[in-house]
């Protein structure tokens, strides 16, 4: 049996080291205890706090968290499943799919060619110089029909949809190759139809020939379309010679740079070596014993002008199709679409009924379909970033349907410019803009932001420079869809309310709207109460004579010239003050409560707060305020001393040179658009004397009044048409703008019919205001074949981008006097 351990004691009392008591062994503990505790407050306030900074991060990039706009989509809204989608193409065709089957056209003249492919027309490009191009009518939905003048040659394209089946329907688009002179009669042109899917599309292309009668076509089949055909047929000319080309190309964006890598230089030995520029068939590489498959297939015919090419696509799943859609019957089809246009024009917009001459009217058709045909469907990620972000992030991937300002320079979704090009378009098809508003706050994330440009995809990213792709969650853009909503509301109330209406559509958009209108009031607010300002402005710049403010969407329109926090911008005011009027009325159709945007509005309408945050009794006008001075002027800067035998490398680019220092005051030497806001969004009150004061300014030829239009900054103000870096010309330092113009004649429209002391004269300004607008870019449409983004203040002329059938459209309105 073992022995019972026992316990030993120990006698410390000789130890050379005290003894510790009780008291102080229990000291130690909590001494311990304690500071373990704090560590654990410490890691739970770090860990918290990378939690929440974590969140923060994340918010800029995170979704509205609520049901999608958007509840149908594709083929569940099969008439508007094909379309022109491809805004900045001459022509082209795809579907609302993420990942769709394109087609296009490119054309050229074979002894214009350079070998670098210069002389192809594929992208809308300035650069080409064409006479005018550009839809002539256009219903949205299922056809149109484009004229494009290069040189002698007139080229029209069209197309027809047809329904049928259960992947959204056949359709036929014709490419016809004209010319009106004699001795260009029989001049070669070749024209390369294509057909192409992306990296990511479900599905597969192959060139087929259908027959004698036929060029080279595809057959294929995707998940959207199911099995498809693409027939190419001669419908009238003569065809020089075909070839083709099947290959894999690295994306939509570079169709173009594929075709000229691939062309040959051919000798044609039975037509006497006559030289002639080919595709040349299969390029194909073998990849592990086996042959790649193509995604791009197009076809190339040289045919001596005048010739007429039938491009057919069909269905798989269309069994009912009676016959195929070309030739006589394409013809006899496309009368009949065009007479249906012309009848709901005309029940639209009653121009014949108000007098308009019929080029007056073609010229009106031509506008609307040029808006309307310039659609696009979109899909891909923004790039964004927020003060939380270690720089860039992507959002979500997301598809956007949505007109665009320009098919040449801006082919791509603006926010602002949206919001104006909803007035035409909701007035021609109330379906089609609600379907662009969903597809525009189906983009708002968690905050109640949207960016305010869309770059999505390949081809509109391979459009836009580096420097403006990235979008910050700080910034703002006028919120000018609550313009299109309060145009909607006045126009449409049966619409909304109807059997069929779009009140459904109102009350699951109201959320966003709420969450839209609330990022506004709290992050653009001011540093005093009621008042605003735009961020975004570089306050560190030394290169721009006044710091542009490109989240108001006026640019380079002159603020103060030293951006700060004491900043007071008038025009966003106004724009907040739109917003709570259009979110009460709006609440009020859905039953909602509207208090908080009625006392809004009444606060930020008040004519006397007004006048105290932003009238300047100095220049009796109305004005934003700052940190400003007028004395500042680019120079170069002088050049560095060199040391002795050493020459050191001048910098001659110009700066900004401050001459006296600024002070906090209302900028009042700047006359112009901005001054204009509380008459334009009609805040001034009918019987105050400060609105006769603004009818005066509008009329003074020295200051806004042209015969073409308000010019965008007064002559007399500091920096009328002056440059606002070296290499920076003029924006909206003096040419006439429409879309503030339309504003302009707007309000005019509005306090005329007003009793007031000044709806009299109001009227007499409106009539002359909307004539010399109408006037001067029907005049110019005439003379170079385009509306423009802008048009000069001396001369009536179209300057900038062309065709610029985004806001400018809404001369269609100003014609019909819709308001």
């Amino acid at each position: 049996m073992a022995r019972q351990r026992k316990p030993v004691s120990v006698d410390h009392s000789n130890s050379k080291f005290p003894k510790k008591t009780q008291s102080q062994n229990a000291n130690k503990v909590g001494f311990f205890s304690y500071w373990k505790q704090v560590l654990a407050c410490v890691c739970l306030v770090v860990a918290v706090c990378v939690g929440y900074m974590g969140y923060l991060e994340t918010r800029v990039n995170t979704p509205f968290d609520d049901q999608k706009m958007v509840i149908k989509s594709g083929l569940d809204v099969p008439d508007r499943y094909w379309g022109s989608y491809r805004s900045g193409l001459y022509f082209g065709m795809k579907t609302r799919d993420p990942y769709s089957l394109v087609t296009g056209l490119m054309w050229y003249f074979p002894q214009q060619l350079r070998p670098d492919g210069g002389g192809i027309r594929h992208w809308c490009e300035e650069g080409d110089n064409l006479n005018r191009y550009g839809w002539t009518e256009h219903d949205g939905r299922t056809f149109g029909i484009q004229e494009i003048q290069d040189g002698p040659f007139l080229l029209t394209t069209s197309f027809i949809k047809k329904p049928g089946g259960n992947h959204g329907g056949d359709w036929t688009a014709r490419i016809s190759i004209t010319t009106p002179h004699d001795q260009f009669i029989g001049q070669q042109l070749s024209i390369i139809l294509y057909s192409a899917i992306e990296e990511k599309t479900k599905g597969w292309i192959k060139p087929s020939h259908f027959g004698d009668k036929f060029l080279t076509g595809i057959i294929g089949e995707t998940d959207g379309l199911g099995s498809f055909n693409i027939k190419l047929y001669n419908n009238s000319g003569e065809i020089e010679n075909e070839s083709y080309l099947s290959c894999s190309a690295q994306g939509l964006h570079v169709l173009k740079e594929t075709v000229v890598a691939s062309l040959r230089l051919v000798t044609d030995r039975q037509k006497g070596n006559q030289k002639r520029i080919v595709l040349p068939g299969e390029l194909l590489p073998i990849i592990d014993g086996k042959r790649s498959e193509p995604n791009f297939i197009a076809t190339q015919i040289t045919g001596k002008i005048p010739f007429e090419i039938d491009m057919v696509f069909e269905s798989g799943s269309n069994m009912d199709r009676s016959s195929t859609l070309m030739g006589n019957k394409y013809t006899d089809e496309l009368k009949e679409r065009r007479n249906e246009f012309n009848i709901k024009f005309e029940n639209v917009f009653k121009l014949s009924s108000k007098g308009y001459k019929n080029d007056e009217i073609l010229f009106a058709k031509a506008v609307l379909s040029n808006l309307v045909g310039g659609i696009g469907y979109f899909y891909g990620a923004s790039r964004v970033e927020s003060a939380y972000t270690r720089g860039p992030v992507p959002y979500w991937k997301a598809p956007l349907y949505t007109a665009v300002p320009s098919r040449s320079f801006f082919p791509r979704g603006f926010l602002w410019d949206e919001g104006f090009h909803g007035l035409l378009i909701s007035k021609w098809d109330l379906d089609i803009e609600f379907d662009i508003i969903n597809h525009w706050f189906d983009l708002m994330n968690v905050e109640g932001w949207i960016p305010r440009e869309q770059i999505l995809g390949h081809e509109a990213l391979s459009k836009v420079p580096e420097q403006f792709v990235t979008q910050k969650n700080s910034n703002a853009n006028p919120p000018t869809f609550f313009i299109t909503l309060h145009f909607i509301l006045n126009n449409f109330v049966d619409k909304l309310t109807g059997k069929e209406g779009q009140l459904q559509n109102l009350e699951r958009l109201y959320p966003r709207l709420q969450a839209w209108f609330d990022w506004f009031n709290n992050t653009q607010l001011g540093d005093l109460p009621g008042t605003y300002r735009w961020r975004g402005r570089d306050s560190t710049t030394n290169r721009q004579l006044n710091p542009i403010t490109l989240t108001s969407g006026l640019d380079d329109y002159p603020r103060a010239s030293h951006p700060n926090v004491d900043e007071r911008h008038i025009d966003l005011r106004c724009w907040i003050a739109l917003a709570s009027s259009t979110m009460s009325e709006i609440a009020k159709l859905l039953n909602r409560n509207e208090q908080k945007y009625t006392n809004t509005y009444s606060y930020l309408s008040d004519n006397k707060l007004l006048d105290e945050l932003h009238w300047s009794s100095n220049s009796e006008s109305y004005s934003d305020f700052g940190l400003h001075t007028d004395a500042v002027v680019l120079k170069c800067p002088p050049p560095p001393k060199s040391p002795p035998g050493y020459q050191v490398p001048q910098n001659l680019e110009k700066i900004r040179i401050v001459l006296k220092d600024p002070e906090l005051r209302f900028v009042d030497s700047t006359f112009g658009y901005v001054s204009l806001f509380p008459f334009l969004l009609q805040i001034i009150d009918v019987n105050s004397p400060k609105l006769n004061k603004v009818l005066d300014d509008i009329k003074n030829p020295e200051l806004l009044w042209t015969n073409y239009g308000l010019r965008s900054l007064a002559k007399s103000a500091p920096m009328y048409m002056k440059k606002n870096t070296e290499h920076d010309p003029p924006y909206w330092r003096g040419p006439v703008w429409i879309n503030l113009n339309y504003l302009a004649v707007r309000a005019l429209n509005y306090y005329s019919k007003k009793e007031g002391p000044y709806s009299q004269k109001s009227k007499l300004i409106y009539n002359e205001l909307r004539s010399n607008l109408i006037n001067n870019i029907m005049k110019e449409f005439k003379r170079t074949g385009y509306v423009w983004e802008q048009y000069n203040d001396k001369t009536g002329e179209g300057q900038r981008s062309r065709p610029f059938t985004g806001w400018t459209s809404l001369v269609v309105l100003m014609m019909g006097e819709i308001y």
